[in-house]
């Protein structure tokens, strides 16, 4: 993704945003095994708008996108004000599978849309899983008819399930609001727990609305920049994936006036619900990265620029030493500042300081060694979400990133991933 960063919504901390069980008007939903992969448990999601939905997607930029990918973003720009079905697969990624995946994967959206009555442009398609296999497609037309049959308003904790791989929990999260008026919700799952990098990895975040936004507004406004809020400023490891998907549709079903435009402040209030559920879902992921034991939110102030404070973030939050440092609970600033000086960024080392949650540990280019210092930081660390903050004094930008540690578990789930 590449425009200029705009804030989804400025009043977030209105937002209440629940994990509680969720339904959205004008939409259905169920899950169902095909044993592509998976053996004894649901591999595909199906979500289902019963009126024409306006959609919306945020792609891998991945040069090796993979074919679920290409025909989502095709889909889009035909039918991106008449979406009516999204279908997930877990297990198999469909990536890096050449003319042979770009055909099943369009032979498999106009299957569903044949059972279901619809044009196959108004079918959206994701994959997650093991790279370079082709999708089995008998199973998966098998298990079709059951995941029709299954629709219904209240089997979102489902479709959660069925898309994870290697996560280890599943994650949805919702809130409700009023606009004009009228009572919206904004519901969504997602996945992803390993190759979580900016501009989204391994990742597939499904969000839907009753709310009435056209296609334009939510997509090029407030679904973007409510994704760099969120998703994009997540890491887990630095990798970047082939599938990445991110939907967003808005069904209408709340009857209140269209929002046409981004401005207003039901279209702000909208955007900041929006940016909320995505934040929510972007934090459920890092908690559960793989092997994960810790949460640590990257924080840099005092930069020239926000693109100097997220370049320098990154580079810690992606940092395998500064990781493992967490996970082994050790306050070592200076991995922390050794990160930061080598991000390519010009910046003044007298004028930094660094403070894991309340206690500074480095101030003006220094370290402060007293016992005192040592033993609060450490209790610090051995906190379950730990906040980490690196203050410039060159500027007033700022910019924030959530991460987690590196533990012995990641290498083993890494390790035993296609066995």
């Amino acid at each position: 993704m590449t425009h200029a960063h705009v804030e989804a919504g400025k009043n977030t901390k209105n937002v209440v945003v629940t994990r509680e069980a969720f339904r959205v008007p004008g939409f259905r939903v169920a899950a169902a095994a095909s044993g592509m992969r998976y053996s004894g448990r649901p591999d595909l999601a199906l979500i289902w708008c019963d009126d024409a939905a306006a959609g919306a997607g945020v792609f891998t930029r991945n040069r090796f996108c993979a074919a679920p990918v290409e025909i989502c973003r095709e889909h889009l720009e035909r039918s991106r004000d008449a979406v009516r079905a999204v279908l997930v697969n877990a297990g198999i990624a469909n990536a890096c599978t050449g003319e042979e995946g770009l055909h099943n994967g369009r032979v498999t959206a106009a299957r569903l849309a044949r059972d279901l009555g619809i044009d196959p442009t108004q079918v959206l398609i994701a994959s997650t899983g093991v790279i370079g296999p082709q999708l089995r497609l008998d199973p998966l037309f098998q298990a079709l008819p059951e995941l029709i049959q299954g629709l219904a308003e209240d089997h979102w904790d489902a479709v959660a399930r069925a898309i994870m791989t290697t996560d280890t929990v599943p994650k949805w999260a919702a809130t409700r609001l009023e606009l004009c008026g009228r009572p919206v919700t904004i519901g969504g799952v997602a996945k992803g727990a390993g190759m979580i990098a900016p501009d989204m990895a391994t990742l597939i975040a499904l969000v839907c609305t009753d709310a009435a936004v056209s296609a334009p507004v939510l997509d090029h406004y407030w679904l973007h920049r409510a994704a760099d809020a969120s998703f994009n400023a997540i890491t887990i490891d630095g990798d970047t994936s082939t599938n990445d998907t991110l939907l967003a549709l808005a069904g209408g079903r709340a009857g209140h006036p269209p929002i046409a435009t981004p401005d207003g402040p039901d279209s702000e209030r909208f955007g900041a619900a929006l940016k909320a559920v995505l934040e929510d879902l972007a934090r459920q992921i890092v908690l559960d990265g793989e092997g994960a034991t810790k949460l640590m939110e990257i924080r840099v102030s005092g930069a020239r620029s926000e693109a100097d404070a997220r370049r320098i973030a990154f580079t810690i939050a992606q940092s395998p030493l500064v990781k493992t440092a967490f996970f082994g609970e050790d306050a070592n600033w200076g991995r922390v500042v050794a990160a930061a000086g080598r991000a390519g960024v010009d910046l003044d080392p007298t004028k930094v300081s660094l403070r894991f949650g309340d206690v500074t540990v480095f101030q003006d280019g220094m370290p402060l060694l007293s016992p005192e210092v040592e033993r609060a930081a450490g209790l610090v660390l051995k906190q379950r979400e730990i906040p980490v903050h690196l203050a410039l004094g060159e500027g007033t930008a700022r910019f924030t990133v959530r991460t987690c540690d590196f533990s012995y578990d990641y290498v083993k789930i890494n390790a035993d991933y296609r066995s």
